[in-house]
Order: C-alpha cells, then structure tokens, then sequence
C-alpha cells in the first residue's frame, strides 16, 4: 500500500532519501495517458517518488485527470508484479504528491501535497496568501500536507520571476544557511532548492551544502539538473532527492526514457 498519511509518508521519504530521484510531471505538458506512460517507465528506472503540478498552465482539472491515470496505472503494475513471482509489489507503491503551483490545483486522489512557503518572495501571496487560501479546500480534500520551505536560487526561471523571488546566488551560502535555520525552526518536513524549470544552471553545490549543513530537514534539490552526473554532485553536496522534470519532457517513447532515467539514477548514485 502506497504511504498515504504524514507519518507514513514522511517515513517513506526519510527511508528513501540519499541519492533518490523524483520525476516531475507538468500536466500542462502531456495528456494524462502520456503521464502515466512516464510515470511508469520512471518508477522502473528507479525512481521513488512522483511529483505532479509546477506550470502556471495547471489547474483543478487536468491536475486530478493525471493524478488518477498515473495511480490507475501503478496499481495495474502493482497487480501484474503481483502475479509474477520475480516481480517486487512494493517497487509499485510509490506516492503520488502534489506540486501546486497555487491553491487551486489540488486533487483528491493525491497521496500528498507539498505544502510550501516561497521563503525568499518579496510577495506577501507566496509567503503566506495562497497557503491560507488553500488550507481550508485540503483539509476537506484529505489529503495529507508536507510542509516544504521552498528557496529559489538564480536563475530561478519562471518560478523566481512570478514568485518575486530575492533569488540566492553562488555567493549568498551565508544567506542560505540562515534560511535552512530558519526552515527547520519553524518545524517544516521538508526544505526545497530550486534553480527553476529548465534553468541553465543547477544549484550550486556549495549552496546545498551550506543548506545540508545548517539543517536536518530533508533536503530536495532541483532545476537544471540533465544528466546523472550533475545529479551526483548535488548528492555529495548533501541533496537527499533529486527532481527532474524537462528531462522527462524530451522522450516521447517510454522505453527510451526508462533507459535514460536507468543511466541517471545509476549515475546519480556512483560514488
């Protein structure tokens, strides 16, 4: 059975984290059968966790259409691994999570939802606005929140420009470790990295590792991250999970992309 409340899913997360991979799906960017398509060959080629949502393009309906074809689709595999004795049931029961991009795209087939304040907006809506706006709606929806610091490093992309992001740059760790602190006091779950969607830089290494060393919190780091090997120093910098999204996005045939994603992780995880 897939984690579904806080503690499972938190324990889940902390179990898996060192060297993990998260695929990110847009579902602005695909339909929710090619979704699901990916979310399939990903979970094969390793990876332990699905966010879903991060475009401006996302909203109530095409979030709740991909979330359920993609649990429909592991709980097909789940089945099938089910009936073949050299096959692993629990690979399959991977969590599904939102990754909102504002209060409105929720849905209630989700495992959980990463409940995040934009720490570094200069907006008062990123902080705090949206997250009241939507409190209400998830705690009718039932599905369980993860509390998520999020820090927008340069170039920040879309999410740096819409967020009104003071962005960190390579020379900000100061900064960085005082925000992790900060995180961490205030009892999130979880503390995000963030370059931006398809930024042409990552997060500079010796910026996660000011983070990793200032805190406890489970570190996810992402944002221009396109091949295994950048993936890796991120992880030796101290990134528990590393997400990928557009590197999903360029391959249409799902045995291809399994066996990319199978490099990555393997790369990924190299020492």
């Amino acid at each position: 059975m897939r984690p579904s409340t806080h503690s499972d899913v938190i324990s889940y997360v902390r179990a898996h984290a060192g060297a993990a991979h998260i695929i990110l799906i847009d579902p602005d960017d695909a339909t929710p059968d090619v979704a699901a398509q990916r979310c399939v060959a990903a979970v094969s080629a390793g990876s332990r966790m699905i966010f879903v949502g991060g475009s401006s393009g996302t909203d109530e309906d095409n979030v709740h259409a991909t979330v359920v074809a993609i649990q429909e689709a592991l709980e097909l595999c789940k089945w099938n691994a089910s009936q073949d004795a050299g096959l692993s049931e629990t690979d399959w029961e991977v969590p599904v999570v939102l990754f909102p991009q504002g209060a409105a795209a929720l849905s209630t087939s989700a495992d959980a939802i990463t409940f995040m304040m934009l720490m570094n907006s200069l907006d008062r809506r990123f902080i705090i606005g949206e997250q009241v706006t939507g409190a209400l709606p998830l705690k009718k929806a039932n599905v369980t929140p993860l509390s998520m610091g999020y820090l927008v490093c340069a170039p920040g992309g879309v999410v740096g420009e819409v967020g009104n992001a003071d962005l960190f740059g390579p020379d900000d760790a100061d900064k960085i470790q005082e925000y992790a602190t900060c995180a961490e006091y205030f009892g999130f779950d979880l503390l995000y990295l963030e370059a931006g969607s398809g930024a042409n830089t990552p997060v500079p290494p010796n910026l996660i590792q000011a983070a990793r060393e200032s805190c406890n919190l489970t570190l996810i780091v992402g944002g221009g991250i396109r091949d295994g090997q950048t993936a890796r120093q991120a992880v030796q910098a101290g990134a528990d999970w590393v997400v990928t999204g557009n590197l999903t996005e360029q391959f249409d045939d799902p045995d291809e992309l399994q066996r990319i994603l199978s490099e990555f992780i393997i790369n990924m995880r190299s020492t």
